[in-house]
């Protein structure tokens, strides 16, 4: 800017100017008489809008740029009126500005001035939102000044929605109140808006039949502001089941924004009934049937709201026979039996649907059964070995059922009947019959029959391991085990003392077992031990042999001392025995008196005549009756 005269100056004063902060340099020229030829200015960076949240503390900067020894600064507050009123001043002194503020206005707490000439407003409220003129005076005529703008923002309250309770009518052509959308003490004013199922609706403000929605702020005594909405629409069924919601939509410092979304609700609509489902509850088949005795439900449901009241019967020579009704559409038949299968119907009772919908449905009720099942032979049957079976199952049931026989859960045919040829002992047991039903899984009989197999006693002998011939001990000990089998069960016996009950072998099929410890002796192997299994039908036997058995050592040892000793004690006996016939006989052990030696021969000793005497009595008694014969000796010993 240029200057009339000499001299003038310039004072420039930078700053933004609108709410979006956009910079420009804001220049103020002002001519001055000074001394001739000098140019002074001032140059003071100031935002023009400052935001702050409510109840935060907020600094206004406003300081001169540049080098400067002296200048003055002031704060004023500029009313809607224009008018400014004075709130603080200070003077730079050094580095630092001194001064104070003037007056409040009636502001709790107070306005601040800070040592470097900022205006500082604690805890700051909506009533703050003030435009704040502050002058810089440099020397004495030298003056500048900027305008800061200060906004407060605060968050609303949560955001409350009020929906429509009653009920509402679809079949009205006009715009219906849904809801009422609240937002309480925020700033700036924030806005909402509705929602149906998570997309936002697109309503006009203008009233019209298909929907729109009305607006009103009010400014709370606080100074912060409050926003009422409400929505309206011409319902139609597709919101029986919809989601509504309202979202208020806030401002925030530096260009952010924030949502606050209402619960969800629904409505409670009003429309006729169209269409009607009628089915079964389990417990069901997915072929529709229901077994015998149990309870069975059915479900009645219209498309209709609110919920119409419901009529059951039963068509019976085309006649219906009313069950029951009731507003839940629910019927239970308790323990159903194949007697109540036929045709059941639910009926909507809607007087305001249109005539042409069809209210009625009907369906066909099937209780499957199954009666006991019967066996044409008992469930008991004996058969000679080898002789031969064909018997029936019967069963009665519906749907029709299918019939199987199994043996120990094998299967061994279809069908009712169960054949069977040359039964063996393997044979006996119990057979199975099973009737089951594919389309009912769960409804299932079966019977046993119990088959006997009679005849002579089959055995099995576990049989001792073998050994070589000649390795059996005497005193070895030995377990042997009969097992046998028949019909009646046979008796097990045993040869020897010590056998065990009979008792059921392992492995079953009708074995009974038996067993026996003893020791190995000789007279064993010469006849060996037999068990014999025996029933009214006959019996067997079977022989366990041992073979050739060896004494025990130390046993043949004791063999030979015992004959010793027996041989020696005999020739005692002898001995003896000879002696006292010979005590008993004066002349038996001396010389017969009569007699002479032979000629020739010497006389002998004592001695030598009782070795002659004793020799002669060795020789026998053949020998000796011939000495008689001839007058040798009378006697003998």
């Amino acid at each position: 800017m240029a200057a009339s005269g000499d001299s003038d100056c310039l004072v420039v004063i930078e700053g933004l100017v609108d709410s979006r902060g956009a910079p420009r340099l804001l220049v103020l020229a002002l001519l001055l008489g000074a001394q001739p030829d000098a140019r002074a200015e001032v140059q003071v960076s100031v935002p023009p809008l400052v935001e702050v949240m409510r109840g935060e503390s907020v600094a206004l900067n406003c300081t001169p740029l540049g080098v400067h020894d002296y200048f003055m600064l002031e704060w004023f507050l500029a009313d809607r009126s224009g008018a400014r009123h004075r709130l603080a001043s200070g003077e730079l002194r050094g580095s630092e500005i001194r001064g104070g503020v003037h007056s409040s206005r009636g502001r709790s707490p107070p306005y601040q001035l800070d040592s470097q000439g900022r205006l500082v407003l604690a805890e700051a409220q909506v009533g703050d939102e003030r435009d704040y003129v502050c002058v810089v005076t440099v020397g004495a005529t030298v003056t500048a000044e900027a305008t800061v703008r200060l906004q407060v923002f605060a968050k609303p309250e949560a955001t409350e929605v009020a929906p429509n309770r009653g009920t509402l009518s679809v079949t009205d052509d006009v715009a219906q109140e849904i809801a009422t959308c609240n937002s309480h003490n925020g700033n700036p004013a924030p806005q909402i808006t509705w929602h149906r199922n998570g997309e936002p609706l697109q309503v006009p403000m203008e009233v019209n039949s298909e929907g729109y929605m009305t607006s009103r702020t009010v400014r709370e005594a606080s100074g912060l502001q409050s926003l009422t909405s409400t929505l309206y629409l011409r319902l139609h069924k597709t919101d029986r089941d919809a989601s509504f919601h309202c979202s208020v939509h806030y401002f925030l410092p530096k260009g952010q924004h924030g949502r606050l979304d209402s619960p969800p609700f629904g409505l409670t609509l009003h429309y006729p009934t169209e269409h009607v489902q009628f089915w079964v509850g389990s417990p069901a088949t997915t072929e529709g049937w229901v077994r015998e005795g149990d309870s069975v439900q059915l479900f009645c449901r219209g498309d209709g709201s609110p919920s119409p009241e419901y009529t059951f019967y039963r068509l019976q020579d085309k006649q219906e026979d009313v069950l029951k009704t009731n507003l839940e559409g629910n019927l239970t038949l308790e323990r159903v039996q194949r007697g109540q299968s036929g045709t059941y119907g639910c009926r909507v009772e809607d007087y305001d649907a249109d005539e042409d919908a069809e209210l009625s449905q009907t369906l066909e009720l099937r209780v499957a059964y199954l009666d006991p099942l019967e066996l044409s032979n008992g469930e008991e049957l004996a058969l000679p070995l080898g002789g031969s079976l064909a018997t029936n199952c019967s069963v009665q049931g519906l749907p029709t059922p299918t019939l199987r026989w199994t043996k120990d859960s094998m299967p061994l045919g279809e069908g009712p009947t169960l054949s069977l040829s040359f039964v063996t002992f393997d044979s006996a047991g119990s057979y199975t019959c099973e009737a089951s039903m594919p389309t009912v899984p769960l409804l299932s009989r079966n019977r046993i029959l119990r088959l006997l197999v009679e005849g002579s006693p089959e055995l099995r002998p576990e049989e001792t391991l073998p050994k070589a011939a000649g390795s059996w001990t005497e005193g070895d000990e030995v377990r042997l085990v009969c097992s046998a089998r028949g019909y009646p069960e046979p008796k097990l016996n045993w040869s020897q003392m010590g056998g065990s009950p009979a008792e059921p072998a392992s492995g079953g099929q009708g074995w009974v077992s038996s067993s026996l410890t003893l020791k190995v002796t000789s007279a064993l192997s010469q006849d060996g031990v037999y068990c014999e299994a025996s029933n009214p039908h006959g019996n067997t036997r079977h022989v366990f042999h041992f073979g050739p058995v060896a004494p025990q050592t130390s046993q043949a040892g004791v063999a030979v001392m015992a004959v010793a000793v027996s041989v020696g004690l005999l020739l005692l006996v002898v001995a003896a025995f000879y002696c006292m016939r010979r005590k008993g006989r004066p002349g038996c052990c001396r010389q017969g008196e009569k007699g002479a030696p032979p000629p020739g021969d010497p006389e002998l000793s004592h001695s030598g005549s009782q070795r002659t005497e004793q020799t002669g009595l060795l020789m026998g008694g053949a020998s000796g009756g011939a000495r008689r014969g001839s007058g040798g000796f009378r006697d003998e010993c």
